[in-house]
């Protein structure tokens, strides 16, 4: 309740504190520079792509996805839908019709309370968005995704090292001091994506 973030999320009208994470990173990290098409996973209520609608010049994609209804943010597309369920990446390809500058995700599952089950299942969602990322991104792409400190991201590290000039975990100054969520943040695509491939 005595939360500032949440307050001042209120106040400037945003739908979410989660929009003053993405705020922190863009600032520090320069990710919405020269971005055209963006995917936001698991968007719902929709505080990032505010963000990004506001920050960016009319006329670039956003494409957001979330399995819980989101209100319409105007001068996205949102597609009512869960990222894991099989056809999703497909209608997601369908809908951006190329390549993509910046993949993003504040995917969570919702917390059963017992910590290393809860670190599995957002490093399960975590190693899908990265999986999708390296399949849309355009060269010099960007992806940005959500996991919970202490979970088994070795494996992960290692894909993305091999896919990115540079990988770093961030911790925004709007999470929590006491959470163990940060995030992983990857700039400068190296592989080739499947719309090149067609």
């Amino acid at each position: 309740l005595n939360d500032p973030f949440v307050a001042e999320a209120r106040r400037m009208g945003y739908r979410s504190r989660a929009a003053f994470k993405f705020i922190w990173i863009d600032d520090k990290y320069k990710l919405l520079k020269g971005v055209k098409r963006i995917v936001d996973l698991g968007s719902a209520p929709g505080g990032w792509t505010q963000i990004a609608v506001e920050r960016l010049k009319k006329g670039t994609q956003i494409v957001a996805i979330d399995l819980i209804e989101m209100d319409p943010v105007q001068g996205s597309t949102f597609i009512q839908m869960d990222f894991m369920d099989e056809g999703a990446e497909e209608k997601l390809v369908e809908a951006l019709g190329g390549p993509v500058d910046l993949v993003m995700s504040d995917m969570a599952n919702y917390a059963t309370g017992h910590k290393a089950t809860d670190q599995l299942r957002t490093m399960a969602l975590c190693e899908t968005a990265a999986d999708f990322a390296i399949k849309v991104l355009a060269p010099k792409g960007k992806f940005v995704c959500k996991i919970l400190q202490g979970g088994v991201e070795a494996d992960l590290m290692k894909v993305l090292k091999a896919n990115f000039e540079t990988v770093r975990h961030v911790k925004p100054d709007a999470s929590r001091p006491e959470s163990k969520e940060q995030y992983l943040l990857a700039i400068g695509f190296k592989g080739q994506n499947l719309f090149d491939k067609k």
